[in-house]
């Protein structure tokens, strides 16, 4: 824990080393298992990360978290910051398609003409329920009710899109 000119670390820094350790197990402990998997860990990690589940008090959360920030040393933390980077760019990727799925829903509903490229674009989609869905979401959105015609067009569009 020195610079490039082996000057020791403040105690400063030395503390602020840590509590980012210690921020960054706290990201690890909030995952979905599955993506925590994901995560290039050791076995020692995977057991601090299984622990925090089964403490309850404060203090000793407390405790335990200035325990899995001193396992995080011993950690590949450029692997470990190369898979959340992946993580966030997959994220940010499924974002956008579910964007631009709002957008082709709300294109169906408003303008006719953007119906045939999409059957034709993905011809094994159900067109009777998709043209009902259209039609029930133009009657809700003029009617001013609820958009649940709406919703279960995205949810058809989402299942035929293959997200």
């Amino acid at each position: 824990m020195t610079f490039e000119d082996d000057t020791p670390l403040s105690k400063t820094q030395r503390k602020q080393e840590m509590q980012a350790l210690q921020a960054l197990g706290e990201r690890i402990i909030a995952l979905d298992p599955a993506v925590r998997a994901r995560l290039p860990l050791s076995d020692d990690m995977l057991d601090a990360v299984e622990e925090t589940a089964r403490i309850r008090s404060h203090e000793g959360r407390r405790r335990h978290m200035q325990y899995v920030g001193k396992v995080m040393r011993k950690e590949d933390r450029a692997a470990i910051q190369a898979a959340f980077d992946e993580i966030d760019q997959e994220q940010v990727q499924r974002n956008a398609a579910f964007h631009r799925l709002e957008q082709l829903r709300d294109r169906l509903i408003e303008d006719d003409s953007a119906l045939e490229p999409f059957i034709q674009a993905h011809p094994q989609v159900d067109r009777q329920m998709l043209r009902q869905l259209i039609r029930n979401a133009r009657a809700e959105r003029q009617r001013e009710k609820p958009p649940a015609s709406a919703r279960k067009l995205f949810q058809l569009l989402r299942d035929t899109a293959g997200l």
